[in-house]
């Protein structure tokens, strides 16, 4: 709740208190169906290898120059593999840290992760697994199961699965994923989401209109199984009828999202290009979802307050870039990117 209630003075403020940034354009894996390799990912002149990113202590004073303008409770850092800047994390996490932020790194677990990072203040260190371990092998070679479990030895990661048709056809298999991840002592919480196509992508990955009924059905009943799966009733309904578009979806609107070389926005939220809002399984859009469709008292929803103080927010942001002359969302590493 007090998250909650800073992160709505912010927008007030007319800031989006989600900061997301891809850290890296370098990545040793291949995953079908990643979106952020896909050719519109930034909009269709450039891909995420395409760009440039930057290393050392030039994407250290990048980041902390971004949170300094942008003020935000919440930092995802993306990639890419992030664990190719390790190094730079190792500097940057303590720091980001120490300003009182919320720091998510999503990974592969494709090398170690560093000890010390597992003593470190409101850090997740949010692990991408693509199912059980013969198909998710394949999929994210080399991030194998026997190289996560040995590289997450010490930590108290967040599992993160995102669920494919080629999970849901056979019955019982996110109930093996659940039942084997919730042995792991190294694990602290299971989450799912759902694939989110492109508008238009017909693809061996993205759910039927049955097969995402019969996931959210199974989702409600393994959370009652599985305390790991730190998923609330309310954020797993939402994928049954998830935002329609991204003016309707609280994620995309708080949330800036910036590709590696920190100057390129991502639209209309972390998916890039045109996704298909109408299939849409992110945990993070399902979630603040979940607490716009919340009713204040059991009586009004959040959405319409949350909407008013977007308006709101607009309006300051606007009187505060016209007093200093300086756009919010403008560029602003000073160092140059690595090519």
């Amino acid at each position: 709740m007090n998250g909650i209630i800073r992160s709505w003075g912010k927008i007030l403020l007319g800031y989006q208190p989600s900061l997301s940034i891809e850290i890296t354009r370098e990545c040793p894996l291949r995953c079908p169906g990643c979106y952020a390799y896909g050719s519109e990912h930034l909009g269709g002149d450039v891909t995420l290898r395409e760009v440039s990113d930057f290393k050392g202590q030039a994407l250290i004073d990048g980041i902390l120059e971004l949170v300094a303008r942008h003020r935000p409770e919440h930092v995802s850092l993306v990639g890419g593999e992030p664990l190719v800047r390790f190094r730079e994390l190792d500097v940057l996490l303590p720091q980001l840290s120490a300003k009182g932020l919320h720091v998510q790194v999503v990974t592969s677990a494709v090398r170690p992760i560093p000890a010390a990072w597992a003593s470190i203040p409101r850090l997740s260190v949010v692990v991408s697994i693509d199912g059980l371990q013969p198909e998710h092998d394949v999929r994210r070679a080399p991030a194998t199961y026997d190289r996560i479990l040995k590289h997450i030895a010490g930590q108290r990661i967040v599992v993160h699965c995102t669920v494919t048709r080629q999970q849901v056809v056979r019955r019982g298999y996110l109930r093996e994923f659940a039942s084997f991840w919730s042995d792991q002592k190294d694990v602290r919480k299971i989450w799912y989401s759902l694939y989110t196509p492109q508008v238009g992508e017909e693809s061996d990955e993205k759910l039927r209109v049955e097969d995402r009924a019969r996931v959210v059905e199974e989702l409600l009943e393994l959370r009652e199984e599985y305390p790991k799966i730190e998923m609330p009733k309310g954020l797993i309904q939402v994928y049954a009828k998830p935002p329609q578009s991204p003016d309707d979806c609280v994620f995309s609107r708080v949330t800036h999202s910036l590709s590696a070389d920190l100057r390129t926005r991502i639209t209309p939220c972390q998916f890039g290009g045109t996704p298909d809002c109408a299939n849409c399984g992110c945990i993070a859009s399902a979630g603040l979802g979940a607490v716009g469709r919340h009713k204040l008292f059991g009586v009004m929803r959040i959405d319409p307050i949350f909407n008013t103080s977007i308006g709101v927010g607009r309006v300051v942001k606007r009187l505060r870039e016209s007093v200093s002359g300086v756009a919010l969302d403008g560029p602003t590493p000073t160092s140059e990117p690595s090519v």
